[in-house]
């Protein structure tokens, strides 16, 4: 009932747009690490700096719905979403990390089409994101969220395809690097699936 008379907070979604920003930054730094394979430790560290950045924001986020009487949505969607975009942060750190770490030497396809799909998966998140300030006016939401799910599915298939061809080229070493590389990186795409679910699900309760 007071949901609908009294003002809300909507500073929330100036800070949803200041974390899906940074995640998409982490996802055009992950992307120039694996298709240029240059300055792989600044790239990571610069990865590392935006991850603590969306961290920030995540708990002003939580210490704002703690202080918020009326929230502009659903208060376990705020925080949801939330921690879903911190955790896609997170993924990317981790990948970046491994992939500046590990002395891996050369850079295989499949990372690179993986960063491709984080990329294209954030940017279509920047979009849904964006425009929950308007949610029951804008119908291209769930197809920017479909996006994400198609391109979730492509992860899936890169990672099924290449954790056998590791295994049949025999060396152990490169083996544990690559596949914790490269599931690193299909979780950064499952984590934006998680976004999209989020956002489907705050579209079905405000329809």
């Amino acid at each position: 009932m007071f949901r609908g008379i009294l003002p809300k907070e909507v500073a929330f979604y100036d800070h949803f747009d200041a974390m899906i920003e940074i995640d998409l930054k982490s996802s055009s730094l992950i992307l120039e690490m694996v298709e240029k394979g240059e300055n792989l430790s600044e790239l990571a560290r610069q990865i590392k700096e935006l991850e603590r950045e969306v961290d920030k924001k995540a708990r002003i986020c939580t210490d704002l719905l703690h202080n918020t009487f009326i929230t502009p949505i659903d208060r376990n969607d705020i925080f949801t979403l939330v921690k879903r975009m911190d955790d896609l942060a997170d993924q990317i750190n981790a990948a970046a990390f491994r992939i500046s770490a590990y002395d891996v030497g050369g850079i295989r396809q499949e990372a690179i089409d993986f960063s491709r799909i984080i990329h294209a998966a954030v940017e279509e998140l920047v979009w849904s994101v964006k425009a929950l300030r308007k949610i029951k006016q804008n119908d291209k939401v769930r197809e920017s969220c479909k996006k994400v799910h198609d391109l979730e599915n492509q992860a899936d298939e890169i990672l099924r395809g290449v954790i056998p061809r590791l295994f049949h080229e025999g060396d152990a070493l490169s083996l544990i690097k690559w596949k914790e590389i490269f599931e690193r990186l299909e979780k950064a795409v499952d984590r934006c699936e998680d976004v999209a679910s989020t956002i489907e699900s705050i579209l079905i309760e405000n329809a």
